[in-house]
């Protein structure tokens, strides 16, 4: 029960509920790294039977596996997330199920390769490692990645994209307002000191996606401390966004978005 309520606080002060928010994150986020679909599966012994994607939210990480597993599962206790994740969907092998990563509700054992998004800094270690243990196989791979840095071919649109995220950080702490913020970040440490996991590696990712202005400022709102701020009634002139549209919209249409990833994997131990 406890944890219960510490996650729909979390929910809540995210901002991920708002209104239109997840189908704006869905749109415009980045997407996973391809080349995990080469690694991990590798790293498990080969196509996996099932691949589980705990805080998945609109089903970005999950439906990308769709093609390289029998079965992929996606947990998530936010329900506007998850439906949107479900509309995006239309892999018949890909399912979602209300649930957390404390409480996944998955038989033990069930999966060989279980994936977090963006999203294991949010979860208590503790709880969070007892229970992707629980459902992984033995020797069964555990994966934690997240983006880390955008980079366009262009000097302006990303100084006036870093200057919205400066902007956002100093405005929350001027007026007080409680942004979530990770509370345990991605660490290798964390893996090992579990006793869960061996073989405990640290890789840094990249990809490469297109995205023009309106992607860039979609981007830049599909942040929940920015929306959160917006919703309390400061104004985008205060945190940037008026400077990010007059930049994005001088982008010559579609540019390439170099992407980096931070990426923690270990082997489920026997």
């Amino acid at each position: 029960m406890e944890l219960d309520l510490e996650l729909r606080r979390q929910l809540q002060l995210s901002g991920y509920d708002q209104d239109g928010f997840a189908e704006r994150y869905d749109v415009h986020r980045p997407r996973p790294p391809a080349a995990l679909l080469e690694l991990l599966p590798a790293l498990a012994g080969g196509r996996p039977r099932l691949v589980v994607d705990v805080g998945c939210g609109t089903g970005l990480s999950t439906r990308f596996w769709a093609t390289a597993s029998d079965a992929v599962i996606g947990i998530e206790p936010s329900e506007s997330m998850r439906r949107v994740a479900a509309a995006a969907t239309r892999a018949r092998n890909v399912s979602y199920r209300a649930g957390s990563s404390y409480a996944t509700g998955l038989e033990d054992g069930a999966a060989d390769v279980v994936t977090c998004s963006q999203s294991l800094q949010w979860m208590q270690p503790e709880p969070t490692f007892a229970e992707l243990a629980r459902i992984l196989r033995p020797e069964g791979v555990f994966a934690a990645y997240q983006y880390e840095r955008l980079q366009t071919p262009l000097w302006e649109p990303d100084a006036a994209f870093r200057r919205v995220h400066v902007r956002v950080r100093d405005v929350g702490t001027e007026l007080g307002v409680r942004q979530e913020r990770p509370r345990w970040p991605l660490s290798v440490d964390r893996f090992e000191e579990s006793g869960y996991f061996t073989d405990v590696r640290e890789l840094f990712l990249h990809s490469v996606e297109q995205g023009d202005g309106d992607r860039l400022i979609g981007f830049a709102l599909s942040e929940g401390s920015t929306t959160t701020l917006l919703e309390r009634g400061v104004s985008e002139a205060d945190l940037g966004l008026d400077d990010l549209r007059e930049v994005a919209g001088r982008l010559p249409g579609a540019v390439p978005w170099w992407l980096s990833y931070r990426l923690i994997v270990g082997r489920r131990a026997s």
